[in-house]
């Protein structure tokens, strides 16, 4: 099994998509995973929020991880997602990830004070993934305090990889680098629209939705030291990232849309409740697909 500090790239995170039946459209997800490796995309995350997680049901999260275990069939790691409400569900998912093949888990446990914080991540860690990949969310604020992140990483074998999504990203990818001596993995994913700045940081992946073309390309300009070249290119993909950065639900649905208008999702389905997505921002949506099909085909031809 690949070193989960060597993951290093685009880690993909799978919009879930639905059939006009509101089912797993298995289908069109084995289609967007096979696109996301022609692309040269280092792993995937399934289920998260992106996935509209809250609104899966535990049979619907164990199909559609095996699916892309399956698809994927071991080309490059799928980190399971356990994240939940309770913490005695996060222990469920793990143990069913674990038990599925996945060779990395995801969890969010909600920080409410450092002890009850660590001995939840203790009690995830003792059903040994392969690795834990914890998801420090905070989208008010500086999520889990630096200290505890680097005190668990010092005591909790399995916590290898850290996910940041805080207010602001980018002081806390530093402070978390130094205070673990660049050991800990960390990836950064709702932060995406500073690409740029966390690579200088020394960010070790990223977790977009969509796109994989374009991401693939300016991780590897930057990683073949042409920094002006891939933040030229980033830059042409601002506008989009403004537009679908606005929320997460807003996210959802623009990028649905995008691989429907791919033809790589059979519909753009959303499941309720969720932020409604009216005539402006589709008028919006289609300018901003319509500038990522001409950024891939630029890309693509160079």
């Amino acid at each position: 099994m690949q070193k989960p500090e060597d993951i290093k790239g685009i880690i993909t995170v799978l919009n879930t998509p639905f059939t006009e039946g509101d089912r797993i459209d298995l289908p069109s997800l084995r289609r967007n995973v096979g696109n996301a490796l022609d692309a040269g995309v280092v792993g995937f995350l399934v289920p998260a929020m992106a996935s509209e997680v809250e609104k899966l049901s535990s049979s619907e999260r164990e199909e559609m991880v095996s699916a892309v275990l399956d698809e994927v069939d071991g080309a490059v790691p799928v980190i399971g997602g356990a994240s939940a409400a309770t913490q005695e569900t996060r222990v469920e998912a793990t143990k069913n990830l674990i038990e599925m093949g996945c060779p990395g888990v995801l969890v969010r446990v909600p920080y409410e004070g450092e002890g009850g914080y660590e001995s939840q991540v203790r009690e995830i860690a003792e059903l040994e993934p392969g690795f834990l990949m914890l998801q420090d969310w905070d989208s008010e604020g500086g999520g889990v305090p630096v200290s505890l992140v680097a005190k668990l990483f010092e005591e909790v074998e399995p916590f290898k990889c850290l996910k940041v999504e805080v207010v602001p990203a980018g002081v806390k990818y530093s402070r978390v680098l130094q205070a673990t001596g660049g050991r800990l993995h960390v990836s950064g994913g709702w932060a995406v629209t500073q690409m740029i700045e966390a690579l200088d940081r020394g960010v070790d992946a990223f977790m977009p939705t969509g796109m994989h073309r374009i991401y693939t390309e300016i991780y590897s300009l930057y990683r073949q030291e042409s920094r002006e070249q891939a933040k030229e290119l980033f830059h042409r993909l601002l506008p989009v990232l403004a537009f679908s950065n606005q929320h997460l639900d807003i996210s959802i649905h623009f990028f649905k849309r995008l691989l429907f208008e791919q033809g790589v999702y059979s519909t753009a389905r959303v499941r309720e409740p969720i932020l409604p997505f009216d005539d402006h921002h589709e008028k919006m949506a289609d300018e901003m697909i319509e500038r990522v099909k001409g950024i891939t085909a630029r890309v693509e031809g160079e």
